[in-house]
């Protein structure tokens, strides 16, 4: 995914690209203090793997995403087919809590997201986690 962050005096107010990381990690609504009922796991890391790539990875993956302010300084940069606009500047904080609104809406009403992490270098990265 590539980005640009208008505001900042750096590099980074350039388009430039990365291979983003991302690492979720999820936990029961339920309280289980002994054991899991079978079949003994919160959630099929096949089918998490399947509801990141299909609400989060395809959406993003070779995307230029781009805020509404930099578009203001750099009009001439909205006629790109993979441009996603957003109202906030694309941190790797904010890609991390726009990924934490997306899998929110999308889990199963059982499945609650614990942790996220996001690494946009191997080792620069964002991080949430849930406080409950």
């Amino acid at each position: 995914m590539a980005h640009a962050i208008q505001g900042y005096n750096g590099a980074c107010q350039h388009i430039h690209g990365h291979s983003y990381e991302l690492h979720v990690s999820i936990k029961s609504s339920k309280k289980n203090d002994d054991f899991l009922d079978s079949p003994g796991f919160i959630f099929d890391f096949k089918e998490l793997k399947q509801l990141v790539n299909k609400a989060i990875i395809h959406k993003l993956d070779h995307q230029l995403t781009l805020s509404e302010d930099y578009l203001k300084h750099h009009h001439f940069m909205s006629h790109f087919e993979n441009l996603i606009i957003w109202k906030m500047e694309p941190t790797a904080e904010n890609i991390l809590l726009y990924i934490r609104n997306t899998l929110q809406k999308e889990l199963p009403q059982n499945v609650l997201l614990h942790k996220l992490k996001i690494y946009e270098t191997h080792d620069s990265y964002a991080e949430w986690e849930d406080e409950k």
